[in-house]
């Protein structure tokens, strides 16, 4: 499916005020159930599906199951690639395509429980899975598109991995972790913490789930166990930002700029 396809998927199910009505609560509050988003919209829940469906169809939302729940997540790419294709070109020229990610994602992800992903960001990229677990992977490639971070480590479970400066394999680092699950190229789960902390305390979780459809792979970025409301703040900027310069570099070639904001 082509960009365009994607984009038209977008503006339709945008078209919509029931629909607006539910990214709306979902900006308030994510993660619900389709309980909670029927009282919010005061709507019965067959009629709800529908427009859910329409929703998931676009990737403007993302259920994650469990058991026999599902929990609803606003995904705020389909609505960065309209503000990127049209605000920028049309209203802003020189309107920074980070920027607009963050913007979006200011509100992408609100602590739930710990049953579910405290954040969920997913993005489709046209590239293989192996190239893209390569580049979340291979230390040289990931200063390229990660602000010069270099995510160092043999990627085998039970392994350490670092997140250094500057891009320097040997330098230091700030964040650490340990690899819980590995299984290239579809599915890598890492520990996520400060590196002042000691590796044996509990950290948050990064699980990346790559998922290849046809030319496109779907990458599922979730990120669970947060310690507070600052983290996630700070990781609903930053994953977007770090994702959408990975689909960039992958897909073009060529990053996006590095940000210091």
């Amino acid at each position: 499916m082509s960009d365009a396809d994607d984009l038209d998927k977008a503006f339709k199910a945008l078209s919509d005020p029931t629909r607006r009505r539910l990214l709306d609560e979902l900006r308030r509050e994510n993660g619900q159930s389709l309980r909670d988003l029927c009282e919010g919209v005061s709507m019965a829940r067959q009629s709800l599906t529908q427009h859910i469906d329409q929703l998931v169809d676009a990737n403007l939302i993302v259920v994650i199951r469990k058991g026999r729940e599902r929990r609803h997540y606003l995904n705020p790419l389909p609505i960065h690639e309209i503000e990127r294709r049209w605000t920028r070109d049309f209203d802003q020229q020189h309107f920074d395509a980070i920027d607009a990610v963050k913007k979006q994602a200011e509100e992408t992800a609100m602590t739930t429980t710990n049953e579910f992903p405290d954040y969920v960001y997913v993005t489709y990229i046209r590239a293989s899975r192996e190239d893209v677990w390569d580049a979340l992977t291979n230390a040289d490639i990931t200063p390229i598109y990660w602000s010069g971070i270099a995510n160092v480590s043999d990627w085998q479970a039970g392994s350490e991995w670092t997140h250094r400066k500057n891009g320097d394999p040997v330098g230091d680092y700030d964040i650490w972790g340990r690899i819980l699950e590995s299984r290239p190229p579809e599915r890598l789960v890492f520990t996520f913490q400060p590196a002042a902390q000691p590796l044996e305390t509990k950290g948050s979780v990064v699980t990346y789930d790559i998922e290849q459809t046809g030319e496109v792979v779907k990458l599922t970025v979730t990120h669970t166990n947060l310690p507070d409301k600052g983290m996630l703040d700070g990781i609903s900027q930053g994953w977007p930002a770090i994702l959408a310069s990975l689909k960039s570099y992958l897909e073009s070639g060529e990053a996006l700029p590095y940000t210091t904001s």
